[in-house]
Formats: structure tokens, C-alpha cells, sequence
């Protein structure tokens, strides 16, 4: 993975790189609706994607992009916390789950993700990954809450037992000011 380009677009290419037709995926942060989208196109029309966010403006926001793209029917939208979404999907049956933390861009931004249900939604989606299945997080610190969570994140990827996962961090050194960076989970 290159730090130097953005996050975002590095997670996209994590999870191509294993999302194919027929899988199911999980975007843990609907958010705008960007991830669901590209979840969505890679499913198939035979997968099926799980969104979720708390905020009913993200979900209404991710609807509207995944509807505008013909996409709507590979999607179900959950209006709930991430940390649930165990109840969603059987274990070991999940080939991505993407999360994209922070604040939802254009909403409140006193409504953040949390490093603790981060933290829980992370055993969850490890616990639904498949074999040869990937989880990203692409963390944002440097806002109120996003230092401690992104500390977390990394902490929580770097205690994963190497024998099962094969984790990637790509973070920037180059900037005097914190930059959102990824991290990437493949299970073995």
C-alpha cells in the first residue's frame, strides 16, 4: 500500500482485490454512500451489502446514491450502530466489511464514532470475515475523539494474531498535521 495516496482510495483497492459477484459485504458507516455504492457495484446483483449508520440523514443520504445508480436492491440499509451488525450476518460469511470513521461529512459533527462500539464493531466484523475475506478502516485523527479512536484501531489490528490475519497500516509521516490513514485486515 502507498501512504501517500488517500485512504480511501486504498481501501477501495483492498476490497476489489477480494469482492466478487455473490459475496456479501458490510459498510459499517453508510455515511454519504460512497463505500455502499462501490460495495454494491462489486456484490452483484447476486450479493448482498448491509449499511449501516445511526444517523437516519446518512441513510437516507446512501439510499439516494445507491438508488441514482441503479443499485438499490443489493442494498439493506440498517438505521443502528455498526456493533450490532453480528446480528445481521452469520459468522465466517462476510468477504468485506469497509468502515469509514469519524463524522458523517455535511451532518453534525458532534455525532462521531466512538472507540468503544468502534472497538465492538471491529470483533464483530472480524468474526464475520471468511477466509480470505478484508476489513478496512480508514481513521481520522485529529478532530475530537478521532486521536484516542485511531490510537485504538491501530492498537486493536496489531494484537491480532498474525497466524490468522495478515494487517497493513498506511500512514503518512510525511505531515506536520495528523492525516487520516488505513488500516487493513485480511484474514488467512
Amino acid at each position: 500500500m502507498n501512504p501517500s495516496e488517500r485512504p480511501t482510495v486504498l481501501a477501495h483497492r483492498e476490497v476489489a482485490a477480494v469482492l466478487r459477484p455473490g459475496d456479501w459485504a458490510i459498510d459499517a458507516t453508510a455515511g454519504n454512500g460512497h463505500d455502499t455504492a462501490f460495495l454494491a457495484e462489486r456484490v452483484g446483483e447476486s450479493g448482498k451489502v448491509l449499511a449501516f449508520d445511526i444517523q437516519a440523514e446518512a441513510i437516507a443520504a446512501a439510499r439516494a446514491r445507491v438508488e441514482a445508480a441503479g443499485l438499490g436492491g443489493r442494498v439493506d440499509f440498517i438505521h443502528g450502530s455498526h456493533d450490532r451488525m453480528a446480528d445481521h450476518a452469520a459468522p465466517a460469511s462476510v468477504a468485506a466489511v469497509m468502515f469509514n470513521l469519524g463524522y458523517f461529512p455535511g451532518g453534525d459533527h458532534a455525532v462521531i464514532t466512538r472507540t468503544a462500539g468502534t472497538l465492538a464493531a471491529l470483533e464483530a466484523a472480524r468474526s464475520l470475515l471468511k477466509s480470505g475475506g478484508v476489513l478496512t478502516v480508514v481513521c481520522y485523527p485529529g478532530h475530537p475523539g478521532g486521536d484516542e479512536e485511531s490510537a485504538a484501531v491501530a492498537a486493536w489490528s496489531e494484537g491480532l494474531d498474525a497466524a490468522d490475519h495478515v494487517i497493513s497500516i498506511a500512514r503518512r509521516s510525511d505531515t506536520m498535521r495528523p492525516s487520516p490513514f488505513l488500516v487493513a485486515v485480511r484474514r488467512r
